[in-house]
């Protein structure tokens, strides 16, 4: 009975961690091995989340019942226990209960589905506006506002600080305040990338010639990892995103360094030439991640 007991609390203990992934996910990244959705760091994140685990439960449901049913027929109804066949065609009471539990399944997987797609689009006053711009293989971004801009590569493994995770740090990141709302507008000079953030709940599209929008308002300090989610080229996989949230006051100290070093070097960042315009070290930047 030990080694029972033993097992049954192993198996617990197994099933807690696969539903647990969110909250034992280092912040910001996904972890190893890892099952579920990265921890929320936003309310539409957090609207992704409830959602997904509704609909897992009602996925469980369906799935533990039709693999009951399918055990009964096939005990129950078997050659040897039910020799002569049924020749029932139909009942009528059974199938309007097979039609109608499916429909008012999906009406209730359908009202929070609306609802979250409601929340994803319906932008509310921004208090930072960002403009990114997606390149093969960097991304660039414009604070219209604040009459900031920059480039951001992915460091190369030998330009890594301790903590900084591989193929996720950048140069420059995307530093916002938190618990503001901030617009983002995505765009492309060349071919179709994506704007991901899983944290976030975000992932919207970059395409020539078109500006695509899209919103977050983070509740949590800290720096988060997305990364291109649309295959452009073969340094697709080289193009992540960094975003670092601070406090108001971080943000605004961030704000007026950074203009001052911009005045300072007659750059947009310091260090970084004008968004699209990468210079001498941004092409040995690229030049070391294509080897």
């Amino acid at each position: 009975m030990g080694t029972f007991n033993r097992y049954f609390a192993g198996v617990l203990a197994l099933a807690a961690l696969t539903f647990s992934g969110p909250a034992s996910a280092e912040l910001g990244r996904a972890a190893p091995w890892q099952l579920g959705l990265q921890e929320a760091a936003s309310p539409i994140m957090e609207q992704i989340h409830s959602f997904h685990n509704f609909v897992t439960a009602i996925i469980v449901v369906i799935t533990l019942f039709v693999l009951v049913l399918l055990g009964w027929v096939m005990f129950r109804y078997n050659e040897k226990r039910n020799p002569v066949a049924s020749r029932t065609s139909h009942h009528t009471m059974l199938e309007v209960v097979w039609t109608i539990v499916p429909i008012l399944i999906l009406v209730a997987i359908a009202i929070p589905s609306f609802r979250l797609l409601f929340a994803q689009y319906d932008y509310p006053k921004a208090d930072v506006t960002i403009n990114a711009t997606g390149h093969q293989w960097y991304w660039s971004y414009e604070y219209p506002d604040e009459e900031i801009q920059f480039d951001s590569l992915m460091l190369a493994d030998n330009q890594l600080k301790e903590g900084q995770p591989r193929l996720l740090s950048v140069d420059n990141e995307v530093v916002v305040p938190v618990g503001k709302n901030v617009l983002v507008q995505v765009k492309s000079t060349d071919v179709i990338h994506d704007w991901a953030m899983p944290s976030f709940g975000i992932k919207v599209d970059a395409v020539p010639g078109r500006l695509q929008t899209t919103w977050f308002r983070a509740e949590k300090e800290g720096t988060f990892y997305g990364q291109c989610s649309e295959l452009c080229g073969r340094n697709h996989a080289f193009m992540p995103i960094a975003v670092r949230v601070v406090s108001e006051e971080e943000y605004a100290k961030w704000v007026a360094e950074t203009k001052e070093a911009a005045l300072d070097d007659g750059k947009s960042v310091a260090g970084a030439e004008p968004a699209g315009e990468p210079d001498a070290d941004d092409g040995d930047k690229l030049a070391a991640i294509e080897n």
